[in-house]
């Protein structure tokens, strides 16, 4: 941000931390936030518009030259990145490629977000962003994998757990809580020895825009749960260890990306099965639960998939509902 007008700068910096305090985002998600916006604000200083009015002022460029025009001028400059060297993008010049609708909808819905805030707290007179339109992103679902798949793979952690190496332990706790329950990888990474309930077999989940929920676990998670507490994690804990349930193998909070490597490793031992991320794995759990008789809104108050217009919708379902749903549907209750 060196290079903005110093306003700019300030409103970017302030806009961050209303989105860590005040929303409770995830650094991930503020980083991708912040540097939307960023890009959008070093546009708008670089327009001659913006630049003719602030030097006939004598000022810098501030938030009062942002309209419309210049947000759609930005989402325009930015309809095309660089690809591959020396490849000529269709219709276009060599090394350029239409960029991905979902980037579009991303930049454009980090706009609004910015200029809505500005709005709302006089930093700006009005908010610009609230005519942007943006391309509908199209929605991938994940490969996923097939019961036999998952039960495959989940197997052959367990034949490596079975030596009882501390990292084997942990890696086969980790494939049984990401299929069982469904949670995201971070919220995983996240968990604390505190935040499991043995006797329901629960764990307090913190997700997406710090809002809790209860997940449960079925009956190969509880016993990867016991192996990995009495043989895996006292191993790896060191003095300054902090109270996470999966630790790395120097004694810190086990890194997500970690966490990514043992989800591909394990789909690639199964053979025929897609290479899939942790969020493939989620999905397969949510696919297998709804295929074996769930109903939608226990799988989406599981998963945390609630959104402010559904939410009421799930408010009813209990741990214990959730419970008898798991073990009655889950391939692995």
């Amino acid at each position: 941000m060196g290079d903005l007008p110093s306003g700019l700068a300030r409103a970017v910096e302030d806009f961050a931390e209303h989105l860590r305090l005040e929303r409770g985002l995830s650094e991930h998600t503020v980083r991708g936030y912040t540097g939307d916006v960023t890009a959008a604000l070093r546009h708008l200083a670089g327009r001659p518009t913006a630049r003719r009015s602030a030097d006939a002022d004598g000022r810098e460029v501030t938030l009062a030259d942002l309209d419309l025009a210049a947000l759609r001028s930005w989402l325009a400059a930015g309809a095309v990145q660089t690809g591959t060297a020396g490849t000529p993008a269709r219709g276009g010049s060599a090394g350029r490629r239409p960029a991905q609708r979902t980037t579009v909808a991303r930049r454009a819905a980090a706009a609004r977000a910015f200029t809505a805030w500005a709005s709302r707290t006089g930093r700006a007179a009005t908010d610009p962003g609230a005519r942007l339109a943006s391309p509908r992103a199209h929605r991938r679902l994940p490969a996923v994998l097939r019961t036999d798949q998952a039960a495959a793979a989940l197997d052959n952690a367990a034949a490596g757990a079975a030596e009882h190496d501390p990292v084997a332990l942990r890696d086969h706790l980790l494939l049984e809580l990401l299929y069982a329950t469904g949670i995201r990888v971070s919220e995983l990474c996240g968990l604390d020895v505190d935040d499991v309930d043995d006797g329901r077999r629960t764990l307090r989940v913190l997700g997406k825009g710090a809002k809790e929920r209860t997940v449960v676990y079925g009956g190969p998670a509880a016993a990867a749960l016991d192996a990995w507490r009495a043989d895996g994690r006292p191993h790896l804990a060191v003095a300054g260890s902090p109270p996470a349930l999966l630790l790395g193998a120097r004694g810190g909070r086990l890194d997500p990306r970690i966490a990514r490597t043992v989800v591909h490793d394990a789909a690639q031992s199964v053979p025929g099965a897609p290479d899939i991320a942790p969020h493939g794995l989620r999905h397969s759990a949510a696919t297998h639960l709804l295929e074996g008789g769930a109903d939608l809104r226990s799988v989406q108050e599981l998963l945390g998939h609630a959104s402010p217009a559904t939410t009421q919708l799930y408010t009813h379902v209990t741990a214990d509902r959730l419970r008898a749903v798991h073990d009655s549907a889950h391939p692995r209750a």
